[in-house]
C-alpha cells in the first residue's frame, strides 16, 4: 500500500495532510506518480472556477514513497529551476486568474496538462529565483500575520456582539446568573420581567411540504418561497428565491407577513433557534416546512425584541441545551420554540431594549466592514506582491512589500 495525494489535499500554497489514503500501486505506477521534494501540485478540476489551480509544494514531508491522483498535475522543476520558485509561479497564475482563463467545462472545470505547460514563465536565474522566494516566503508571511490579527478582531466584535445584546435584554447574565432551576444561566429577573412562554404571545405557523407529486389542478397560485438556506442569523438571503406552484389555500397558510420573525427548524448548533425578522421583502412570499414564522401579538411581543432575544446566551443555551443534536447538525421543533422562556417587560420597555440591542449591534457590524475591507486589502496586496515578483516587475534586492496601504 502507498500513500498517495488527493486535490483534497491541496489548498493554495499548502499541503493539508490530516486525511492521507493510501492504496495498490503498480512498479510502473509508482515510477510514474511518485513524487520528489520540489513537485509543485496543481489541482486540475473543481466544481468551481474560481478553485481551480490552487497549488502547493511537496516538500517530503511524509517518510516512504508518496505518490498522486489523478485528479492532480505535477510540474517538476528541472535542473536549474527552484521547486519553491514554481509554486510562487503557480501561485500566481492561480491568484491572478490565468489558470482560470484557461480551464474547460461547464459544471466541473478542468486544466489540462498541455494547457499548462504552453504558459509563458518569467525564469530568471537560479540565485535569483531563489532570493525571490526568500522575498515572498517572508513578505506574504508578514501579510500573513497581519491578516490573522485581523481575523481575531473580528471573532472578538462578533464576541463582543453576543456580550452585549445578551446584557442589554438579560443584565446580569453574564456576570450573575441565579443558578436557579431550570434556567441556571439567567440572572433573577426584575418583576416587572416575567418569564412567559412564548407560545402564550406568539403564533407558529408552519409552512408547506415541497412535493413534487402534488397536483396542482383547479384554483392554483405561483409564489416565491424561502427555505432553509434562505433564512441566516440576522438576515434573510433573497440571492436564490425559489417559487413554486401550489393550490391556492395551501399558498394562504403558507404566506409571510411583515413582521413575522423566522427560525429554521435545523442547521448549525451555534445557530439553532435564531430569529430573523421578514420585513415583507417580497410581496406574497412563502416559507418551507422547514422555516418557522413566528406571529407575535403586537400588543405583547415586539417581533424585533423577540429575533434578538434568540440571540442572547439565554436564547442559545436554551435551544441548544433542548435542540436534538446529531454530529455536525441540530433541530428543533414547534413545542420547544413555543416553549422558549422569554423575559416579557412591556411593549415599550422591548422596543427600548430592542433599540439599544440593534445600536450596540450596528457599530459592531461598522467596525466589521472595516476590517473586512482591510483583510481585502492585504488580499489583494499579497496577490499583487506575488505576481510582480514572479514576473520580473520588482527587484526583489532592494524592494520591501510593507508599505501596506490600508
Amino acid at each position: 500500500m502507498v500513500r498517495y495525494l488527493r486535490a483534497a489535499n491541496v489548498k493554495d500554497g499548502a499541503l493539508d495532510l490530516t486525511d492521507v489514503q493510501s492504496m495498490n500501486f503498480t512498479p510502473a505506477e509508482q515510477s510514474t506518480f511518485a513524487l520528489r521534494p520540489g513537485d509543485v501540485l496543481v489541482t486540475e478540476g473543481s466544481g468551481s472556477l474560481g478553485s481551480v489551480g490552487a497549488s502547493a509544494v511537496w516538500r517530503g514531508e511524509l517518510d516512504g514513497m508518496v505518490c498522486f491522483q489523478n485528479t492532480l498535475l505535477r510540474i517538476r522543476p528541472r535542473a536549474g529551476v527552484d521547486g519553491r520558485y514554481l509554486e510562487w509561479w503557480a501561485r500566481s497564475a492561480f491568484g491572478s486568474g490565468v489558470f482560470s482563463s484557461i480551464a474547460s467545462g461547464a459544471n466541473i472545470y478542468h486544466l489540462s496538462a498541455e494547457r499548462v505547460r504552453a504558459l509563458p514563465i518569467s525564469l530568471p536565474p537560479l540565485e535569483e529565483q531563489r532570493r525571490i522566494s526568500d522575498f515572498l516566503d517572508a513578505e506574504t508571511a508578514y501579510i500573513d500575520a497581519l491578516s490573522s490579527l485581523r481575523k481575531t478582531q473580528h471573532t472578538r466584535l462578533d464576541e463582543r456582539g453576543y456580550a452585549a445584546v445578551s446584557e442589554i435584554l438579560a443584565p446580569g447574565i453574564l456576570s450573575n446568573p441565579a443558578g436557579t432551576w431550570p434556567w441556571a444561566w439567567l440572572p433573577k429577573m426584575p418583576a416587572d420581567r416575567p418569564l412567559v412562554r412564548l407560545g402564550y404571545v406568539c403564533r407558529l405557523q408552519t409552512g408547506l411540504t415541497v412535493d413534487g407529486k402534488r397536483e396542482v389542478a383547479g384554483s392554483v397560485v405561483t409564489r416565491p418561497y424561502l427555505r432553509v438556506a434562505n433564512v441566516q442569523a440576522g438576515r434573510v438571503n433573497l440571492d436564490n428565491l425559489s417559487e413554486i406552484t401550489v393550490p391556492t389555500e395551501i399558498a394562504r397558510r403558507a404566506t409571510l407577513r411583515a413582521g413575522d420573525v423566522l427560525m429554521t427548524e435545523g442547521g448549525d448548533l451555534d445557530k439553532l433557534g435564531r430569529g430573523t425578522v421578514w420585513r415583507g421583502e417580497v410581496s406574497g412570499c412563502l416559507h418551507q416546512n422547514h422555516v418557522f414564522a413566528l406571529r407575535t401579538e403586537s400588543n405583547n411581543l415586539d417581533a424585533d425584541y423577540l429575533a434578538l432575544m434568540t440571540r442572547t446566551l439565554h436564547g442559545r443555551n436554551y435551544f441548544e441545551s433542548t435542540g436534538v443534536k446529531t454530529t455536525n447538525l441540530a433541530s428543533t421543533n414547534s413545542n420547544k420554540i413555543l416553549s422558549f422562556p422569554i423575559p416579557l417587560p412591556s411593549v415599550a420597555e422591548q422596543r427600548n431594549l430592542a433599540k439599544q440591542a440593534q445600536t450596540a449591534l450596528d457599530k459592531i457590524a461598522t467596525a466589521g466592514r472595516l476590517i473586512d475591507r482591510q483583510l481585502k486589502v492585504l488580499t489583494e496586496r499579497r496577490q499583487a506582491l506575488i505576481t510582480a515578483a514572479v514576473t520580473g516587475q520588482i527587484d526583489v534586492s532592494t524592494a520591501s512589500g510593507r508599505g501596506i496601504e490600508e
